[in-house]
């Protein structure tokens, strides 16, 4: 039988694994990585925020990730610095502030290492609710825009002469990426969360024929990687987080022994 913290990692994990297959799968076409990592060194900030505002740190780091996503989109509407600069400042920028906020409350409960690396195995049912109904809204807001963000990921400049709102689904993925971050969080930490979105993704698109597939694709090898890594974190006594990405690893490194279907 299962123990009870185990099989709650487990929901945890493939919770967030069914929604960061579709969004990595737009992380991967878009180039947008660095978007991830810049939302991820946040994070860190939005748990310390939390913290002192004596709220869940997962509705916090959701907060501050969304806050996050809108200052750089309106940044970039700016063109003041060139995208790659801006999220250079504002990665480094929130990740310094963030420890420096970590170090003010050393004297509380804050655990860094679980906040850089994960903490998986202390999921608690209220977690499990925030993940799945924050889950449940990214899915849906994937399913109803699914053919123009499609569109605006092939040709930007083509869709918005079509007509297509593309400045409103930037924001839009971005805000949905902010989210997915946020509850990547607690599955493979601060340090790791773009790796959850980008190599499922990746070793997806090495086998797929269409978009539909690719994500679909993306959502089970995340759900593998997450269920492979829990088994090797329970037997062989290793972290949770990095034994998760790990596994992914592990499946992209298998994938490229194989041939490519398209």
């Amino acid at each position: 039988m299962i123990p009870g913290f185990l099989l709650y990692a487990l929901l945890a994990g493939v919770g967030v694994a069914l929604v960061a297959g579709p969004l990595g799968s737009f992380v991967v076409w878009r180039r947008m990585a660095y978007f991830g990592d810049t939302l991820a060194h946040s994070a860190l900030l939005g748990v310390a925020m939390g913290v002192l505002l004596q709220v869940n740190p997962l509705l916090a780091v959701i907060a501050s990730s969304l806050v996050l996503a809108l200052v750089l989109v309106g940044l970039q509407t700016q063109k003041l610095l060139a995208d790659d600069t801006l999220l250079g400042i504002l990665s480094h920028s929130t990740l310094a502030l963030g420890l420096v906020c970590a170090g003010v409350l050393a004297d509380t409960k804050l655990d860094l290492w679980s906040l850089l690396f994960g903490d998986l195995l202390t999921t608690t049912l209220t977690d499990l609710l925030i993940i799945y109904a924050a889950a449940g809204v990214v899915l849906v807001a994937l399913w109803w825009n699914w053919r123009p963000l499609i569109f605006a990921t092939l040709d930007e400049t083509l869709a918005q002469v079509e007509g297509v709102p593309v400045i409103r689904l930037r924001l839009l993925l971005m805000a949905l990426i902010a989210l997915v971050v946020a509850l990547a969080m607690k599955v493979v930490g601060v340090l790791l969360i773009t790796s959850l979105l980008i190599i499922p993704a990746a070793t997806s698109r090495r086998f797929s024929r269409s978009p539909e597939v690719m994500a679909a694709g993306a959502s089970l090898l995340g759900s593998a990687a997450v269920t492979g890594g829990l088994v090797a974190s329970y037997f062989w006594d290793t972290p949770a987080g990095p034994s998760i990405v790990l596994a992914a690893s592990s499946f992209f490194a298998l994938s490229l022994l194989l041939p490519r279907r398209i």
